[in-house]
């Protein structure tokens, strides 16, 4: 037997309050309520905290096997890309469309010689620290240097082709920096 309930919109429904009449009729079409078994629920367990990094151990002093390279190159002679012995020229294709985020930057502008050398290499060791995989590293073109001679320009790529961390890098996209940037690829320690 089906019941149809007809409500009608009368001033008691809409104020809110029922009338006893109405939730005896309620009851009487519902029928008899059976309350639900107990179900084998599992409380949920909040989600842990955010793994946190690593610390940062105090990086290794440089190694003396870097060198500042010949100081008769230019800037022209500089090489736009490089990659290590033994890799695949499809990773550097993949850098070079930037196929991956960039997960950390740093900008060596206006630094001398020794503060950026010191600096390009804590910043790799950090970058290693936290499995970073693609940097970029922001040297400028050397505009504003005595003779119009980019210094860093030259001696940062040499410094990256010399790091044990680097695998490779090559000229950054015009909208990071075009020629006056690299984007590096990092080893991991998948990778590694």
């Amino acid at each position: 037997m089906v019941y149809r309930v007809v409500v009608k919109k009368s001033a008691k429904i809409q104020s809110g309050k029922i009338e006893p009449d109405d939730a005896a009729l309620f009851r009487a079409v519902i029928g008899e309520v059976k309350l639900l078994a107990e179900q084998d629920r599992i409380t949920p367990i909040p989600s842990p905290c955010k793994p946190r990094l690593r610390p940062i151990a105090t990086p290794p002093t440089m190694p003396d096997t870097l060198s500042d390279g010949c100081p008769d190159l230019t800037p022209r002679d500089t090489p736009t890309e490089f990659l290590g012995n033994g890799l695949s020229r499809m990773i550097l294709r993949k850098l070079r469309r930037q196929n991956g985020p960039i997960q950390d930057r740093l900008d060596l502008h206006g630094l001398h010689t020794a503060a950026a050398r010191k600096l390009l290499h804590q910043f790799l060791h950090e970058a290693a620290q936290r499995e970073y995989r693609c940097v970029l590293v922001i040297h400028g073109k050397g505009m504003n240097s005595r003779g119009g001679k980019g210094i860093l320009c030259k001696l940062s790529r040499h410094w990256l082709t010399q790091h044990p961390n680097v695998l490779g890098y090559c000229e950054a996209p015009p909208k990071e920096g075009g020629s006056g940037a690299v984007l590096v690829l990092l080893k991991t320690n998948s990778a590694s």
